[in-house]
């Protein structure tokens, strides 16, 4: 998947980057963490336009989130997971029951 960055300026080119599994993984740890914050916020605002914000960034934040799931989701496993599978069988039960 490519994202597309856009500068302001009229000249400027946009800007794209491949994410990859090590990217995907910061994505969604970054998009936890705002998403955290954000909760935060909204337990603590006291005025209704503070509020109503607090209401569109967690939306936003949460179908960002699903978003990142789902492509994590897509991606072929990787070598180590195939083997923790293919030789332990309970092992990946019990990980797939806790995760």
């Amino acid at each position: 998947m490519k994202i597309l960055f856009r500068q302001t300026i009229s000249n400027a080119q946009p800007v794209e980057t491949e994410i990859t599994p090590l990217n995907l993984k910061e994505s969604i740890e970054k998009t936890r963490q705002a998403l955290e914050i954000a909760y935060s916020g909204f337990d603590n605002a006291l005025e209704e336009d503070m509020i109503d914000s607090y209401i569109f960034e967690i939306n936003a934040l949460q179908k960002r989130y699903k978003h990142l799931i789902e492509l994590a989701e897509k991606q072929p496993a990787t070598e180590s997971k195939r083997r923790l599978y293919q030789h332990s069988p309970i092992r990946a039960l019990v990980s797939h029951v806790f995760s």
